[in-house]
């Protein structure tokens, strides 16, 4: 009995993916450049091209192959590669957005031959797609080469043995908190008065009690009980004084029993006179 072997996956070939195809593609047979200057498409005869028939870009694992074909049976013309890390094979032109210049190449006789020749499309969005088929090409390569890279770098990581040896311990150093959730001062005093409010009764502090009053000293005279409210307009400031002057002679005896020294000698009637 034959055993059947599984296919090793660097001998499977891998699948081509079409990124562009125009079935108008013009190629035209231009002269060496001169200078370091780049091409121009004024210089070719641009309604006289050499080869008329379909492009296709077609992505092949990391290559990329752009291929001028027959028409009708298919046969090839003439193809170019793009490749990291070699030359870009396509230049555009100075003077116009739907001219190329593309270097393709052949194994002929085991040697490798190039040769440079120009392109041109009939409409400019077909121009815009083809470039952008290459841009995504080389998008591809990038992000392959960057995974690439990561699962490297993953690789030597992961090989670091991070397991305790015989003897190895880990010392954690926790802060007790004492079973409390920390919270911000503002919240904590509104969730205490929230819960104040909720919990207790509202109780009514009496007033504070009123400051005692001050005693009038022992010695001081009093004044009379009762003061003129307002001067009248018929009234002098005789009869005003001598009526508080009755009033005050009618005291209790602790006033009258005030010596003659005691009290000031004043002059009433050059007062009054005054």
């Amino acid at each position: 009995m034959n055993e059947e072997k599984s296919p090793n996956l660097d001998d499977i070939e891998p699948a081509e993916l079409i990124l562009f195809q125009v079935s108008e593609c013009y190629v035209y047979l231009i002269p060496p450049r001169k200078t370091a200057a780049s091409h121009r498409a004024d210089e070719w005869d641009i309604n006289k091209w050499a080869w008329e028939g379909t492009m296709k870009v077609v992505s092949k694992g990391e290559e990329c192959i752009i291929r001028l074909e027959d028409k009708t049976t298919g046969e090839l013309y003439a193809r170019a590669f793009l490749r990291d890390g070699e030359p870009h094979p396509v230049e555009p032109v100075i003077d116009s957005s739907r001219y190329f210049v593309l270097r393709v190449e052949e194994n002929i006789g085991g040697r490798l031959r190039h040769a440079f020749i120009g392109i041109g499309f009939r409409e400019r969005p077909q121009a815009y797609d083809f470039q952008a088929a290459l841009h995504d090409h080389m998008k591809y390569l990038n992000k392959k080469k960057t995974a690439e890279e990561m699962e490297q770098q993953y690789q030597k990581t992961s090989s670091v043995d991070y397991s305790l040896k015989d003897g190895e311990t880990i010392v954690l150093q926790l802060k007790n908190t004492g079973g409390r959730s920390v919270r911000s001062k503002f919240f904590e005093q509104g969730l205490d008065q929230k819960e104040k409010g909720k919990n207790s009764i509202t109780s009514i502090l009496p007033p504070p009690p009123p400051s005692p009053s001050l005693s009038p000293p022992v010695n001081a005279v009093k004044t009379p009980l009762d003061s003129p409210s307002k001067l009248s307009l018929d009234g002098s400031p005789k009869d005003s004084f001598s009526t508080a002057f009755d009033k005050q002679s009618t005291e209790p005896d602790s006033v009258e029993k005030q010596t003659a020294q005691d009290v000031p000698d004043d002059d009433f009637g050059d007062f009054q006179a005054a």
